[in-house]
């Protein structure tokens, strides 16, 4: 059975509250909400109520705002969802202002001391099949907040020094402390137009060109690539790979994409976002 608006908008309201609460780092009850939201709704499911949820990930996703924690995004939504989820950030300024802060913190790489733990598998590609009144895959909001986290230099930059602990400690793990100790952090030491950010190798020493992407989000956050990343993705496949670290705040999770960007995420042809979905 469809959803009605009224229901649609008490599970959106309850979603931004506790995005909110997530982001400024209070503490809540995913439980606890679910079971006060199950009055307002028509005798949903936990199932039921735990997929709409995900619905509402992908819809931020698409509107630029990150998403909460451990609801996977669920790309093929209602368009009365997109509406309402669009309706009710609009104009939201405790969830514009949480957001704002999460996004520009400064951060620094943490010290790691089990890195055995920090790769993940990558989020799978998805196709969308939208209604013909949803949303674009995506369209400018106010304020695009993962855009905004995409600039923070500070926490770009402890991605990169985590990519270059991680990269020695798995040659090293590999039997190659000469390749490990030529491991090197190039856009600092040569600037950051050469398409990646790190140079490291194969086991065999062949060379490894590592563009890192950093979040303090989850697993299937977009990001954002540039023109002469996404050719050099294109260009040397064998050599090219993209680490997305997330939840780097947190407990700093990365995986790997291999080769070129355009067989492992849906790319939007104007801004080389790139999504799972």
């Amino acid at each position: 059975m469809d959803w009605s608006r009224e229901e649609v908008e008490a599970i959106v309201a309850d979603y931004l509250q506790m995005l909110t609460l997530e982001l400024a780092g209070q503490t809540y009850s995913k439980t606890e909400h679910r079971k006060r939201l199950q009055a307002k709704l028509n005798n949903r499911s936990d199932g039921s109520i735990e997929f709409k949820h995900g619905n509402i990930s992908a819809a931020l996703y698409d509107l630029g705002f990150p998403c909460i924690r451990g609801y996977k995004s669920r790309v093929n939504y209602q368009a009365l969802l997109a509406a309402v989820v669009e309706e009710q950030v609009r104009g939201n300024m405790t969830l514009d202002s949480a957001a704002l802060a999460a996004v520009q913190q400064p951060a620094v790489a943490p010290i790691q001391t089990d890195f055995s733990r920090v790769k993940s598998a990558a989020p799978v590609k998805e196709h969308r099949v939208s209604e013909p009144a949803a949303v674009p895959l995506f369209r400018p909001v106010k304020r695009d907040y993962l855009e905004r986290e995409a600039q923070n230099r500070s926490l770009g930059l402890a991605g990169e020094e985590f990519v270059v602990q991680f990269e020695h400690w798995r040659l090293i793990e590999l039997g190659q402390q000469r390749l490990a100790d030529r491991v090197e952090h190039v856009s600092q030491s040569k600037g950051d137009g050469l398409g990646y950010d790190v140079l490291s190798f194969e086991s065999d020493g062949k060379e490894r060109l590592i563009e890192v992407k950093t979040t303090t989000f989850g697993r299937g956050t977009p990001f954002f690539v540039s023109r002469g990343e996404l050719t050099l993705s294109q260009c040397a496949q064998d050599q090219f790979h993209l680490y997305r670290l997330f939840e780097f705040r947190k407990a700093p999770r990365l995986f790997d994409l291999p080769g070129s960007l355009e067989q492992h995420c849906v790319l939007d042809p104007v801004t080389y976002r790139a999504s799972f979905g």
